[in-house]
């Protein structure tokens, strides 16, 4: 992986500085409302209600600083929390009729700065600006999503492999017979690898690496959550699974797609991935590909 150079790193700070002085971030009346961006920022996504759980893994909020402002504003008529009827452990939070009202005038504000910001652009430029607003919100989401090697007989990674089953059986014309998987022992310990991609804990990807012969792997179900594709995660993805063949002492890695798999296809060949002829018996594969792997070849 490539070191972030100064300049990156610089440019990337001068930005956050200029955007959150321009929309107002260090006021404590953000939006001229009478209170800070943060407890603004907890009424939005409270929304329609929401557990403090959810919120705080969704805010990346510290559980005891969440609690304090869920609590001021509680005590100002906005918030009212509540025990779930299921399980007394988890408080929920719910905007009360002034806690829509105030939300409601916040997205009314925010809409009226975002207006004047945009107000002496051209067409042209304000396109221009919301196509690389797009492309920052898609790397910075790609930038915050974390891969990590986990157990093949967990909870996220079988949930992922169902979700992969339950995604290409609604694409394949044939359907998909969820026995084809990867058996955990497969993907696990010195026989292999299994990556699943969370962003904000959530799983939203995954990918295996098995062996199939001494110096020989086999990278199978590389998944990507509807929500999170066109990200580049799929590459991600990829290129940590080559990273642990080498680790596993794998010099060679091959896998095989579906013909409906377009997309796939053309993602494994702009990574160096060659074709070759049939290697396994998987009915469901219409291509077979492998690549040779160097520690300085791996992105």
């Amino acid at each position: 992986m490539e070191p972030v150079s100064t300049e990156h790193v610089t440019a990337f700070r001068r930005f956050n500085r200029y955007l959150t002085r321009r929309i107002g971030v260090l006021d404590d009346h953000y939006l001229g409302q009478d209170r800070p961006l943060g407890q603004a920022r907890l009424l939005y996504e409270i929304g329609d209600g929401a557990s403090l759980r959810e919120l705080r893994v969704r805010l990346g909020l510290d559980a005891g600083y969440l609690s304090r402002m869920t609590r001021a504003l509680e005590a100002q008529g906005l918030v009212r929390t509540s025990v779930h009827h299921g399980d007394s452990r988890l408080r929920l939070a719910a905007l009360t009729p002034a806690g829509r009202d105030e939300v409601g005038e916040q997205n009314r504000r925010a809409d009226a700065l975002a207006e004047r910001l945009l107000r002496d652009l051209s067409e042209d430029q304000r396109g221009e600006l919301t196509a690389a607003l797009g492309t920052a919100r898609r790397l910075l989401r790609l930038a915050g999503i974390v891969i990590e090697r986990v157990d093949g007989a967990c909870a996220d990674a079988r949930a992922c492999l169902d979700a992969y089953a339950a995604d290409i059986d609604a694409r394949f014309p044939e359907g998909f017979d969820p026995t084809a998987l990867v058996r955990s022992e497969e993907v696990s310990g010195d026989a292999g690898a299994f990556l699943v991609a969370y962003e904000e804990n959530r799983p939203v990807g995954c990918g295996a690496l098995r062996t199939l012969e001494p110096g020989v792997g086999e990278i199978r179900h590389v998944w990507v959550h509807p929500e999170a594709r066109r990200l580049g995660l799929a590459r991600r993805l990829l290129d940590g699974l080559e990273r642990q063949a080498i680790e596993h002492g794998l010099g060679l890695v091959r896998l095989d797609t579906h013909a409906v798999l377009t997309e796939a296809q053309a993602m494994y060949r702009a990574c160096g991935y060659t074709r070759i002829p049939r290697y396994d018996d998987n009915v469901y594969a219409a291509h077979w590909f492998e690549k040779r792997l160097t520690e300085g070849a791996v992105r």
